[in-house]
C-alpha cells in the first residue's frame, strides 16, 4: 500500500475517532535523550541507563531520529527510526522502536508519533515505511494494521555466538 493510500484510511479513521493532536518533539538534546529513558527501557528492558544517552548520539550519526511525547514533563510515547535506501525498497523509514509507557496507552499517542513520521516521509519523498513487531504484541499489530501496515514478510533472525 502507499504512503498516500494508508494516510488515507488512517485520516478517515482519525476523523472518526475525533483525536486530538499530540505534540511531537524530536529528542536532538542529551536531556531529551535521557527524558525517553523510562519509555524506551519499557520496551527494550536490556538497556542500560548510564550508557542510553550515549548509544543515542551514536545511533544518531547514522540517520536515526528519536521522537517522543511528553505529559508533565515526563516522555510517555517515543519512536525511532532510520533513513536508509536499498535496491529492493528504494529510499525508506524504517521504524526500530515505538513504545508508550503501559499508563498511557490507548490514548493515540503510537498514533501522533506515526502521523508524524507519515508526514515526515511525505515531505520528504520516501518510497516506504517498515517495521518489525514481535509476534506476541497484539495491540501493537492491531495498531499497525489499522494505520494501513501491511504484513509483508517474515523475518528471520540467526544470532551469532562470539567466539
Amino acid at each position: 500500500m502507499s504512503i498516500s493510500k494508508a494516510k488515507k484510511i488512517h485520516l478517515q479513521h482519525k476523523t472518526i475517532k475525533n483525536r486530538k493532536m499530540k505534540q511531537v518533539e524530536i529528542a536532538d538534546t542529551s536531556e531529551k535523550i535521557l527524558k525517553c529513558w523510562e519509555v524506551m527501557h519499557a520496551l527494550r528492558p536490556h538497556l542500560v541507563r548510564e550508557e542510553f544517552v550515549a548509544l543515542i548520539q551514536k545511533m544518531q550519526t547514522d540517520k536515526f531520529t528519536l521522537l517522543f511525547i511528553e505529559e508533565a514533563g515526563k516522555a510517555v510515547s517515543a519512536a525511532g527510526f532510520v533513513e536508509g535506501i536499498k535496491l529492493h525498497r528504494g529510499k525508506y523509514i524504517y521504524i526500530d522502536d515505538l513504545s508508550t509507557l503501559p499508563s498511557h496507552r490507548g490514548k493515540g499517542l503510537g498514533t501522533a508519533l506515526l502521523d508524524w513520521i507519515f508526514d515526515y516521509a511525505q515531505k520528504n519523498n520516501f518510497n516506504q515505511v517498515h517495521l518489525d513487531s514481535g509476534v506476541q504484541r497484539f495491540d501493537a499489530h492491531r495498531l499497525y494494521l489499522n494505520y494501513g501496515f501491511n504484513i509483508s514478510s517474515h523475518h528471520f533472525v540467526k544470532v551469532i555466538q562470539p567466539t
